[in-house]
This record gives structure tokens, C-alpha cells and sequence, in this order.
């Protein structure tokens, strides 16, 4: 029955060629633009988490502690659960830093490094936010021998509070795209099934079963599905070469190749299944 089922799907396309380049023009869209949407979301992510793992606090320490004690104090820092990674800056690399930034060099009016030895601190990625920002930077304050704790903190709020919208934004934008997508599927196979109608009315007449009636153009629509995936993989392939010349955003892409294959490839017959199941939902054997 099931080679019966194929050998009728495959026939479907021979019978209403039109109906079938409509149906894989309108599919492939759907899938690429699903796909991108998918492709967008991770983009926002990695945005993210690369702004995220680029913030630090600085930690300016007291000049009476002595070495055992800054080597205590930073073990106790590493240890906390937010750290992801610690840096001590004594106070020669720190007039070494702050001449190359500024290109001004103290030590001609001063005869005495004013500068304080410091820990450079960033966070795990999950802990980068306002409310926790906000007690770490009281939970490293209270340690003895700290001076002062300091980060880029309205820059930070900003940037936070500007990821925030573009993910939101992103995600509206991609909910969007998948109803637009879906309208688009379903209208096609619609139209499909109305120029088939009369031939299933035929069938009904002769006694076929409801699963041989609908059984074919479901999976007609799977194929249709599968072949406007391999469309969408042949065009985000070019794109990604074409991209690749011109901008280094495919180094955000950090989507596993073969997942990435396996999902869009997917994208298509799950959709024309779903689709083609609703838009049949009426279809009985009643004359």
C-alpha cells in the first residue's frame, strides 16, 4: 500500500505540472524563510553573548595589602560561582596601560605611581545583568583590602537594555514570517487540491478508500517539502559564499553543519505534512 501511495504521489506530479511548481515555489519560500528567521535568532544570541563575555570589573585594590594577601583575595574571587575569568594587574603594568591609553606619561611630574594594583574580572555570561551586575559588584566591594569596584555601568545598562529590544524585535519579526510562511503553504495546496477535486470525487465513486484518497497528495506535499529544503540549502549556500567575501558575520553562524542540513531539509516535509492534513480535514466519503 505504501509503495502504492508513492508511485500515486509521484504521479500527481505529471499529472498537474503547474500545480506542482506552484507548490515548490511557494514551499521553498516558506523553508527560506523560516530558515532565516532560525538563522536571525542565532544571530541575536551570539550578538549577545559575545557583548556579554566582553564586559569587566575592575577591581581596585587597597596599597597596604601585601602579596600573600592579594593572592588570597583573588583565590577567593576565582571561587565565586559568576567569575569566568580573573586578571591581576600590579601597579607597573597598570602606569604601562594607562600611558599607552592616554599617551600621557605621569612619572615626569610625579615622582611616585599613583595607580592601584587591580583585579580584571569578567563574568559568565548568564550573570550579566542589571540585578546581578548590581550584587556582585556589592559581594566583591565587602571584601577586606578592596578599594573601590568598578564597570562601565551605564554603557552595560544600555547595551543590555538595547539587546533586549532586538531580540524582542527578532522574535515578533520571526513569528511573522512562520504565519506567512504557513498562509502561503496552505493557500497553494488549497488551490492543489481544488484542481484535484473532481478526481477525487471519482475515486470516492469507485469505492477507493479515504487513506488512498488522501494519502497521495500528503505525500506529494512531503516531497514537494524535501526538494524545496535541498532549494533552500543550494541558496543559503551561494549566500554564504557570497557572504563570506564580503563580511565576517558567517563567523557568528555557529550552527553544527550537519544539524543545520538536517532541520532545513526537515523544515519542508513537516510543514507540507501539517499542511496538507488540514487543508484536507473535510474530504470524506460521503457523496
Amino acid at each position: 500500500m505504501i509503495f502504492f501511495w508513492l508511485k500515486e504521489s509521484i504521479k500527481l506530479i505529471g499529472r498537474a505540472k503547474s500545480s506542482f511548481f506552484l507548490s515548490l515555489i511557494s514551499m521553498s519560500i516558506s523553508v527560506f524563510l523560516i530558515t532565516s528567521s532560525l538563522i536571525s535568532i542565532q544571530l541575536s544570541n551570539t550578538l549577545q553573548r559575545n557583548i556579554k563575555q566582553s564586559v569587566s570589573i575592575n577591581v581596585f585594590l587597597k596599597d597596604t595589602l601585601t602579596n600573600n594577601q592579594i593572592s588570597r583575595l583573588r583565590s577567593k574571587i576565582r571561587q565565586k560561582y559568576f567569575v569566568n575569568t580573573i586578571r591581576y594587574i600590579d601597579k607597573n603594568q597598570a602606569a604601562k596601560d594607562f600611558i599607552k591609553e592616554t599617551g600621557e606619561d605621569f612619572r615626569r611630574v610625579l615622582d611616585y605611581n599613583p595607580l592601584p594594583a587591580s583585579f580584571l574580572i569578567t563574568l559568565k555570561e548568564h550573570y550579566v545583568e542589571k540585578d546581578s551586575l548590581n550584587r556582585i559588584v556589592a559581594a566583591i566591594g565587602a571584601y577586606d583590602g578592596v578599594d573601590d569596584v568598578v564597570f562601565q555601568q551605564g554603557f552595560v545598562y544600555k547595551i543590555l537594555s538595547f539587546i533586549k529590544r532586538i531580540q524582542t524585535y527578532i522574535f515578533i519579526f520571526t513569528g511573522i514570517l512562520f504565519f506567512i510562511s504557513i498562509y502561503i503553504v496552505f493557500s497553494t495546496v488549497k488551490l492543489v487540491t481544488k484542481s484535484k477535486y473532481e478526481e477525487m470525487e471519482t475515486m470516492k465513486l469507485v469505492g477507493a478508500k479515504l487513506s488512498t484518497i488522501k494519502m497521495p497528495v500528503i505525500l506529494n506535499c512531503i516531497l514537494i517539502g524535501l526538494l524545496a529544503g535541498i532549494i533552500s540549502l543550494a541558496v543559503f549556500y551561494f549566500l554564504n559564499y557570497y557572504i563570506r567575501g564580503i563580511s565576517e558575520i558567517h563567523r557568528w553562524l555557529n550552527f553544527n553543519k550537519l544539524y543545520f542540513i538536517v532541520v532545513v531539509l526537515a523544515i519542508g516535509p513537516v510543514i507540507g505534512s501539517l499542511v496538507s492534513v488540514f487543508s484536507l480535514r473535510k474530504i470524506s466519503l460521503k457523496i
